[in-house]
């Protein structure tokens, strides 16, 4: 059921309201979003342990201050948000947060990257890694997955709203399995604006059915989340309906605003080394 903003527990949020440019440096910007408003609806309780680990991959490209001597610099910028934060950081409030360093002044990049950081994890309630790097930087280069897509699956598809009953298992054979998805597709909780992304699965346990799986990924076309939200009911619908020893869960969203979020979840491993894919 969609709420209305007058009674969204979210509706505090800058997302989808006029918004006045900052024109200076303000760390009050940043919103935090706490993450156990989506865990307890897809069963992780509040105190329990996580079944997953994981990082919030954000990158971004609009990013600008002035040296002492008034002279623009310009950066791509690497976030890494812990999956154990105690609150997400709202993408808005973070793009607002980034736009006011363009009108102030700086001693030095590593002065920048300092303040980002400190402020970041102030407001995630975590450690938050920053990097930031020039423009020609090697880590900029578009990828791709290495992995099997399951786009081509001969699928006829008449739902896109969220159903986790779609997915059905391959039998009972134990498989390793590394896949891929281009479909992906959700809608930010506030504003109903569509989230684009690529889904990149690594599991092994109960064969997956492709076909379901990818019926099921498309069935968030109509879906209203955040991005790291998306990742995790992903996740925890996976585990909760296969026999599945291990598994990953990795979206990278198109960019709005000038960034990209990247969640990764998962029981066993660290995230790939990952460029951005080409729609990034």
């Amino acid at each position: 059921m969609k709420h209305s903003s007058a009674e969204h527990p979210l509706a505090h949020l800058n997302l989808g309201q006029a918004t006045t440019y900052p024109e200076q440096y303000n760390a009050g910007l940043l919103q935090p979003v706490p993450r156990q408003l989506n865990r307890t609806p897809i069963g992780i309780d509040e105190g329990q342990e996580l079944p997953f680990h994981g990082t919030d991959y954000w990158t971004g490209y609009e990013l600008s201050w002035l040296q002492e001597n008034g002279l623009p610099q310009v950066a791509i910028g690497y976030f890494e948000v812990p999956a154990d934060s105690p609150h997400l950081i709202e993408s808005k409030s973070f793009k607002l947060y980034l736009n006011s360093f363009n009108a102030s002044h700086w001693p030095s990049w590593t002065d920048v990257e300092q303040a980002i950081a400190r402020d970041l994890s102030r407001c995630a309630g975590a450690p938050v890694q920053v990097k930031l790097m020039p423009l020609r930087a090697p880590q900029h280069q578009i990828a791709d997955w290495q992995a099997t897509s399951i786009d081509d699956a001969s699928v006829a598809i008449d739902s896109y709203d969220y159903n986790p009953e779609l997915l059905q298992a391959a039998g009972h054979e134990t498989v390793t399995e590394t896949l891929y998805t281009d479909l992906l597709k959700s809608n930010c909780l506030i504003t109903n604006q569509p989230d684009w992304g690529s889904l990149f699965v690594h599991y092994q346990g109960q064969a997956i059915d492709h076909a379901s799986l990818l019926r099921y990924i498309v069935s968030f076309r109509n879906h209203n989340e955040f991005h790291e939200q998306c990742v995790e009911r992903i996740f925890m619908d996976l585990s909760q309906r296969f026999a599945l020893e291990k598994l990953s869960v990795y979206a990278r969203y198109t960019r709005r605003g000038g960034l990209d979020i990247n969640p990764f979840r998962s029981n066993f491993e660290a995230a790939p080394n990952m460029n951005r894919l080409s729609r990034q």
